[in-house]
């Protein structure tokens, strides 16, 4: 199955990408995307761990699955003052 990966801020920049289709096994999860991302991706090992993540514009659990077509989003924490 394909899903769109779409990175913002300091993981965009990590990354070197902002978007990308990823392909993935039926009945994958949210941490098997992950997984995948910080083994082809290591400027990721930084900051993935504490993104907040959403499927389909909703937060997600590292164990929610993932269908044909999701659009998954990585948010990297952020801070204020």
């Amino acid at each position: 199955m394909h899903v769109t990966v779409r990175m913002f801020a300091a993981l965009r920049e990590a990354a070197g990408l902002d978007q990308a289709q990823w392909e993935l096994p039926e009945g994958a999860t949210v941490e098997r995307l992950i997984a995948e991302l910080r083994v082809s991706r290591p400027g990721l090992e930084a900051g993935i761990d504490r993104a907040r993540i959403a499927v389909n514009r909703r937060y997600a659990a590292a164990d929610t699955r993932l269908q044909e077509g999701d659009e998954v989003a990585l948010f990297p924490p952020v801070s204020g003052g």
